[in-house]
This record gives C-alpha cells, sequence and structure tokens, in this order.
C-alpha cells in the first residue's frame, strides 16, 4: 500500500469517529442539538460519538454503595451494583448487564476489533464487553463512567 493510500485510510477512519452517532430508530430519539443541549461536553462526545472517558477519572470507578446504574442520555438502568467489581482497568465495570438494558455491536474503529455495548433504549454508546471478567459469566462490561449515573438503593 502506498503511503498516500494509507494516509487515505487513516484519516477516513479518523473522521469517521469524528461524525456523530447515526440517529436509529430508538425509543428516547433527539436531534444532535438537543443532545447537546442536555448532556455535558464530555458526556455527549462519549454517548453521542463514540469517545473515551480517561481512566481513573470517573468518580463511578470509586462507586461502592449498594444502587443501579442507569445511562446517563435515557436514564434507562443498566447495571447493578451487585454485579460490579473492581477489574483495575480505570473505568466502572460489571460482569452482567440488567435484563433488556444494553446491545452490543462489532467496533472495528481505531484498527482494533471489540464488542461496542450500547444503552437499548437511546442507543448512547456506554463502552464495551471482554471476555477476560469474573464468574459466573466470564465478562467485563468496561464503561465509560460519564455515561452513567448512579441511584443509590432506598436505606
Amino acid at each position: 500500500m502506498q503511503r498516500r493510500q494509507a494516509l487515505t485510510l487513516l484519516l477516513g477512519s479518523v473522521a469517521a469517529l469524528a461524525a456523530p452517532f447515526p440517529a436509529l430508530a430508538y425509543e428516547v430519539s433527539k436531534s444532535d442539538a438537543d443532545w447537546k443541549k442536555i448532556l455535558s461536553p464530555e458526556a455527549y462526545d462519549v454517548l453521542r460519538r463514540q469517545g473515551t472517558e480517561a481512566p481513573w477519572t470517573s468518580k463511578l470507578e470509586y462507586e461502592h454503595r449498594k444502587g443501579v446504574y442507569a445511562c446517563a442520555g435515557c436514564a434507562l438502568d443498566v447495571y447493578s451494583s451487585e454485579t460490579k467489581f473492581e477489574s483495575g482497568t480505570g473505568w466502572p465495570s460489571f460482569w452482567k448487564p440488567l435484563a433488556n438494558a444494553v446491545q452490543t455491536s462489532d467496533d472495528r474503529s481505531l484498527f482494533m476489533d471489540r464488542t461496542e455495548v450500547h444503552c437499548r433504549r437511546c442507543g448512547g454508546h456506554l463502552g464495551h464487553v471482554f471476555d477476560d471478567g469474573p464468574k459466573p459469566t466470564g465478562l467485563r462490561y468496561c464503561m465509560n463512567g460519564v455515561a452513567l449515573t448512579f441511584k443509590p438503593a432506598a436505606a
């Protein structure tokens, strides 16, 4: 491959990452402008543009109370604190989502082959799932904390 072809391929991949998340038919659907109004710039980048927050920057990484984690875009409950574990990766990690909460798709961006996890109600990008988690599932749902909110359990 010639240098020019490689550069064109790389720039095309980078441009695709900068494009807003595609507006598909989700239960909660908003225009790009409306998402920008209701989300912080960081949450918008992750949820709508498939960004990734820096590791160890989310307060949810250090959250240990009982409760539920919800999508920051549409407030759908997606994970229980009962399935959260310390993965050592710098992002909140879970071994199982709540029933009917998330969907997955292939993510081949940045020359990697991963499985993207997104909210089934608004399509927001939450993170990725890997097969190096604990029992009983063996899965590690590695989530961006900025894509989630925490609702503590009633005392």
